[in-house]
C-alpha cells in the first residue's frame, strides 16, 4: 500500500507523527522502549510504559507512567505490562537498540501484549545511507541495521500491514492489524537471524534509501483508519473482519466512509422506528 498525494506535503517529524497518532487513534494505553530524555514519552496523556536501561528523562511528562531501567529483553522476561496498565498496550513506539536482532525481539515481545486492533510504530526504519545502517556505529546519526525488520514482516507475517512512513530524520515503520496469538516469529527466530542478519556494509535496498512507496504522515494520518482501530476494542470485534476493513481504510477511503455512513443511518433508521412516539 502506498499513497497517492495530489501535492507535495511537508514531511513530518517521528515526534509530529506520535503526535498525530494520539490525537486519531485516541489510545487507552501506551508502551515505549527507548525513553531517552523523554521527549517521545512526554507525548503520551494515558497510562504508559516506559523501558530504557539509561533513561535521563528532562521533559515534563502528564501521563501516569511506570518507567523501568532495564533492557527490554529482561523486561518482557519477568513482567507482563497488561497488568499495570489495566488493558492490553494500543500504540507502542519501538525505538530500543539499533540492532535488527534486537529490534524483531523487540516487536515479537510488544505484539504479545496488544489487540489486534493496537498499533505499533518502529523507528529509524529508513537509513538515508548505507553508512548511517551499519551495525558497528561510526557516523552521528545511526540507524543501524532495524530496516531489515520490515522485510521480516512482509516476508512471514503477510498478514499484518507494514506501511513504511517518510518522517523525518530517519523514517518509521507502521504496523497495523496485530495477532497477539502468533507464534510465527518466535518460532522461526533462528532461522530468520541467519537468513537476514548481514555483516557490515549492509546492502540497504535502494528502494529504502530512496523511500519509494513510504506515505507520507499527513496523508497516513487523514486515513479514516484510526477510528476503526479505536473501535477494535469492543468485544464483537473481530480481526478477521477487521484486517480487510484497514485495508479498505488505506485504499479507499471515501468507499469506507460511503460504507461506514450508511451503516449508521441503517442503525438510526431502526432506532427511530422503534423508538416510542408521544
Amino acid at each position: 500500500m502506498s499513497p497517492k498525494a495530489r501535492t507535495p506535503q511537508r514531511r513530518l517529524s517521528r515526534h509530529a507523527l506520535l503526535t498525530g497518532l494520539h490525537r486519531q487513534l485516541r489510545p487507552r494505553t501506551y508502551l515505549e522502549i527507548g525513553v531517552a530524555d523523554g521527549s517521545s514519552l512526554q507525548l503520551s496523556s494515558v497510562p504508559s510504559v516506559a523501558i530504557d536501561p539509561a533513561f535521563h528523562v528532562r521533559k515534563e511528562l502528564s501521563a501516569k507512567v511506570r518507567l523501568a531501567r532495564t533492557t527490554s529483553d529482561d523486561y518482557f522476561a519477568t513482567t507482563d505490562p497488561k497488568r499495570w496498565l489495566g488493558g492490553p498496550v494500543e500504540l507502542a513506539f519501538i525505538d530500543g537498540m539499533h540492532l535488527f536482532e534486537y529490534a524483531l525481539r523487540d516487536f515479537i515481545n510488544v505484539e504479545k501484549h496488544c489487540r489486534w486492533s493496537s498499533v505499533v510504530v518502529l523507528d529509524d526504519m529508513l537509513p538515508r545511507s548505507v553508512d548511517e545502517a551499519a551495525r558497528e556505529r561510526h557516523t552521528r546519526a545511526w540507524t543501524g541495521d532495524v530496516f531489515r525488520v520490515a522485510d521480516v514482516l512482509r516476508a512471514y507475517r503477510p498478514d499484518l500491514t507494514v506501511l513504511p512512513v517518510d518522517t523525518s530524520p530517519t523514517g518509521v515503520v507502521v504496523v497495523l492489524g496485530l495477532d497477539p496469538s502468533s507464534t510465527v516469529l518466535s518460532d522461526s527466530y533462528d532461522r530468520i537471524i541467519e537468513e537476514y542478519l548481514h555483516s557490515d556494509p549492509q546492502p540497504v535496498p535502494r528502494s529504502v534509501l530512496d523511500r519509494t512507496g513510504a506515505w507520507q504522515g499527513a496523508t497516513l494520518l487523514g486515513r479514516p483508519v484510526w477510528g476503526l482501530l479505536h473501535r477494535g476494542a469492543r468485544p464483537w470485534r473481530r480481526r478477521d473482519r477487521g484486517l480487510a476493513e484497514i485495508r479498505q481504510a488505506l485504499e479507499d477511503p471515501k468507499a469506507y466512509r460511503r460504507r461506514r455512513r450508511a451503516a449508521r443511518e441503517w442503525v438510526q433508521g431502526k432506532v427511530r422506528a422503534i423508538a416510542p412516539t408521544r
